[in-house]
């Protein structure tokens, strides 16, 4: 068995070879497996040491053999045991890279029948509008009555394929940033990305569907 406990030091240890893994393994280049490896006999100190990649069979067939000269084991042994290491290795990025896209992946909240048959509710009585607005004014935002509608119908937009954007324009102090940040907490957090300083290069890196439906 594999033992990943220590992230820095896999160990993997059978009845005639005890091998560490220095470092882990990286799960940016699924093409190769690239690792660092101290391989010796169980409570034995004469170990050798190696970066390899456990895909390359050239590297793999000199390193057999300079294990069982190094370690005097059989060739066989080694070569199966590099085998079932691969394995195990490749079985545990494949878990590493499933943690790794579940964690980036959107959060979409998900909302009970009760939450949604309120929403329909709300949604289809009359002066949608009005009733809107009083519940921001309710919320905290005071004052600017069609400012505050405005924002929040254009920050709701983000949800429709032509979302709409906006620009506030006042002299300093007026409240241009208070106004905008207060109607941005009405927004769920999973659906808003905050920037306060962006470079001319910082839309280029991200990807192409990344803003998609995001009030920014």
């Amino acid at each position: 068995m594999l033992d990943t406990s220590n992230p820095n030091n896999y160990e993997y240890t059978t009845k005639h070879l005890e091998i560490h893994v220095l470092g882990g393994i990286k799960t940016n280049k699924m093409e190769s497996l690239r690792v660092t490896i101290g391989i010796q006999k169980p409570q034995q100190y004469n170990i050798v040491r190696q970066s390899i990649d456990l895909y390359n069979d050239n590297q793999i067939e000199k390193l057999v053999r300079k294990i069982a000269e190094r370690l005097e084991i059989g060739t066989s042994v080694v070569r199966r045991t590099l085998q079932e290491l691969t394995k195990e290795l490749e079985n545990y990025r494949f878990l590493l890279v499933e943690k790794e896209q579940q964690s980036v992946a959107p959060f979409y909240k998900e909302l009970t029948a009760m939450e949604i048959k309120e929403a329909e509710k709300f949604l289809t009585a009359k002066n949608l509008l009005k009733r809107t607005n009083d519940l921001i004014g309710k919320s905290g935002v005071i004052g600017e009555d069609n400012n505050r509608q405005t924002m929040f119908l254009i920050f709701t937009s983000r949800k429709t394929n032509n979302p709409l954007h906006c620009i506030s324009l006042g002299s300093s102090g007026t409240g241009k940033t208070h106004l905008q940040s207060k109607i941005a907490e009405l927004i769920p957090e999973e659906d808003k990305i905050e920037i306060t300083v962006l470079s001319a290069n910082a839309i280029y890196y991200l990807n192409r569907t990344e803003l998609r439906h995001q009030h920014r």
